[in-house]
């Protein structure tokens, strides 16, 4: 699994990739975590929103913080497919 933090470097961006690890811990899942700050980048996934977060290339979250009840979600529905 890969996961992006999209953010240019924000308190909210760095406690998404927290939450993000938090919840992967959690689930005792391995995944690639990257952070993306480069505003080029973060566009290609048309997310004009930050923080966001990109999991397997899908843009499941933007402009908010989600809780780590939400990612759980997230990854558990990404980890069915």
């Amino acid at each position: 699994m890969e996961i992006k933090v999209l953010g240019m470097g924000c308190p909210k961006c760095f406690e998404l990739e927290r939450r993000v690890k938090n919840a992967l811990e959690r689930l005792k899942m391995e995944a690639t975590v990257e952070k993306v700050s480069d505003l080029k980048q973060i566009m290609s996934f048309g997310v004009f929103s930050t923080p966001a977060l990109v999991i397997d290339g899908k843009v499941v979250s933007q402009g908010h913080l989600p809780s780590v009840e939400e990612i759980l979600n997230w990854l558990q529905a990404n980890r069915e497919k």
